[in-house]
């Protein structure tokens, strides 16, 4: 069962507690993808279930931890996918929509936050899908629309980002007849500013990564994410030095294929994290093809 350019999950996210690192949710929940991350199913509908616990310290622009600034969050965020009969470009179309529910709570110097809610909502207009018989290609565009639970006065109550952010996506996958796999995603952020502080986050490159072998219905493997924010943040059109954010993450991941359904496992650690939350993601994630 093939895995897809996913979604929101704002909990597995930085919410910003200065003025010089990105506002907001990580709207993509980055480390979502990875074995087959470039393969398009078949033609129909997949229900798919990403659900997962985080846990992490707040760094700033050295790398520092930030003495008592942590977070941990749970989440679920159910996605429908639907791969139509139609060519394009001799590619399969489908499309897609997510929309995630996150338990929050910020710990600050100033006492703790607690928030459940909705995040940002995912569509995906555009899901495009080439095979190969070794290799796989995927080219799709994800708009993150503001849904999210917001709160303009206290940041740590805010589970959403407050403003759009346009995503191409390609994804590739190697796949050999000896079942060996390398899966990657790449992405790049476009994001708007957000209207209620006049606060632009800039924008970000990122991708998710798999190394895998696969022994029957198992598979097994080394994965995880690399995230570069490219551009300064902005602030009523003044650019904030040091305000990128950057995190790298790997660990261990095990899937699991029965009839129409997929299992996958995951963990991802952080580590090289600047202006972000950094510390440990676990993740469950069910695929169901109708």
């Amino acid at each position: 069962m093939s895995q897809f350019k996913s979604v929101v999950l704002a909990a597995t996210l930085a919410v910003a507690t200065t003025a010089t690192a990105k506002e907001g949710a990580d709207q993509y929940p980055n480390g979502a993808e990875g074995f087959m991350a470039g393969a398009l199913p078949p033609p129909g509908t997949y229900f798919l279930n990403y659900a997962g616990y985080y846990s992490g310290d707040r760094y700033d622009s050295n790398g520092d931890k930030v003495k008592g600034v942590s977070v941990e969050a749970w989440f679920d965020a159910p996605r429908i996918v639907h791969v139509t009969q139609q060519q394009f470009l001799g590619a399969s179309y489908g499309f897609a929509a997510l929309l995630p529910i996150v338990r929050q709570e910020i710990s600050t110097p100033g006492g703790d936050e607690l928030v459940t809610g909705i995040g940002d909502m995912s569509i995906t207009p555009v899901l495009l899908g080439w095979h190969w018989p070794e290799f796989h290609m995927i080219a799709a565009l994800d708009i993150f629309a503001p849904t999210g639970t917001y709160d303009k006065n206290n940041p740590a109550r805010s589970i959403g980002a407050n403003y759009w952010t346009f995503e191409p996506v390609l994804a590739f996958t190697y796949l050999n007849k000896q079942g060996w796999e390398a899966s990657t995603k790449l992405m790049y952020s476009l994001r708007t500013e957000n209207d209620a502080t006049n606060y632009r986050s800039g924008n970000e490159f990122h991708m998710d990564y798999t190394l895998a072998r696969h022994v029957g219905s198992w598979a097994f493997g080394l994965g995880g994410y690399y995230v570069k924010q490219v551009e300064e943040d902005e602030l009523n059109g003044t650019r904030l030095r040091d305000s990128e954010g950057q995190v790298f993450a790997f660990g261990p991941q095990v899937k699991y294929d029965y009839k129409n359904m997929s299992f996958i496992g995951k963990w991802h650690h952080e580590t090289e994290v600047e202006n972000r939350f950094g510390g440990d993601k676990l993740w469950f994630k069910f695929v169901l093809a109708f």
